[in-house]
């Protein structure tokens, strides 16, 4: 499975330790940063979440300090729907419910383990469709009627 991985500063070791575990079994491409230098998140979420949305991978992964400020500048982009997953709970969630095509990790709040474990259960997990179709369609039409 094709993955895009990237991180701002505060999410590098996370990036790294992530990006070893899933080349074993996966092709993952590296979006940056590539270094602890102070970096800016949207330089790192938005060209990653447009190559998502424009079928170039799977899915993407994005880790910040929180996850919360990359979740927000993925999900400015058309066809993303990015997930803040802080848990495995909520990892299954997100694809389940909400197809979600990037997950949003906090680098300063998980363990190693349970981030590479929530990241596993997110690329295995199937989408239910049914219910959840009809929700996301109404986020499709939107996003189709504004510029």
């Amino acid at each position: 499975m094709k993955l895009a991985i990237g991180s701002d500063h505060r999410g590098y070791k996370l990036k790294e330790f992530l990006k070893q575990k899933l080349s074993i079994s996966h092709e993952v491409q590296d979006f940056g940063v590539s270094s602890e230098e102070p970096s800016d998140y949207p330089d790192i979420a938005i060209p990653l979440a447009e190559r998502v949305a424009k079928g170039d991978f799977a899915f993407g992964i994005l880790i910040c300090y929180t996850g919360i400020g990359m979740s927000i500048a993925a999900n400015k982009v058309k066809g993303i729907r990015a997930a803040h997953v802080t848990d495995e709970r909520y990892a299954i969630i997100s694809r389940k419910h909400n197809n979600a095509n990037v997950i949003c990790l906090p680098g300063g709040f998980i363990k190693e383990e349970d981030a590479l474990n929530a990241v596993i259960l997110f690329l295995e997990t199937e989408f239910e469709g049914g219910r959840h179709n009809r929700r996301l369609d109404k986020i499709a039409n939107y996003e189709r009627s504004t510029k």
